[in-house]
């Protein structure tokens, strides 16, 4: 299956789409357009010609199945800063988990639930309230904060 570029497809459609979602799409020349498809590596300069910033699951099933319906190469960007790039795409759609921030923290089964757009630093402070504490990557948090390590739940 041979896959299309986003931007040839018609606005009707594009706009259809988007007025099924709760979140939002970008395009080039949208206001927050160029923030969207920063990456911290100033080394990767990708523009995607749909930036879909999910608002929830059921956008995020919609938009994989836009892109399915319509062939068009999609990129999932999610809270993590991808050093490769690949969370981007040039001409194609990006599915941006990044507004999707929600975080459940179940204590007394010491499970925790996050959405794809949190990152280690946000996941940590949440569940560091719980005395929980998870092995990861690194956090943002500040090193002279005083936060429980592994050994110190090991009971």
């Amino acid at each position: 299956m041979e896959l299309i570029e986003a931007a040839d497809l018609d606005d009707v459609i594009v706009e259809e789409f988007e007025s099924g979602l709760q979140g939002r799409i970008l395009r080039a020349g949208d206001p927050d357009y160029d923030v969207a498809r920063r990456h911290y590596n100033a080394l990767i300069n990708k523009h995607p010609a749909l930036i879909v910033q999910c608002a929830g699951v059921a956008d995020v099933i919609d938009a994989v199945n836009f892109a399915r319906t319509h062939r068009v190469l999609v990129a999932v960007r999610g809270g993590g800063h991808n050093v490769a790039g690949r969370a981007l795409v040039d001409g194609g759609m990006v599915i941006d988990l990044t507004p999707m921030k929600g975080i459940r923290v179940d204590p007394v089964r010491h499970t925790i639930r996050a959405q794809g757009g949190v990152t280690w630093g946000e996941f940590d402070r949440e569940t560091c309230v719980f005395g929980l504490a998870t092995t990861g990557a690194w956090s943002p948090l500040p090193a002279s904060r005083d936060l429980p390590s592994v050994a110190d739940s090991a009971g």
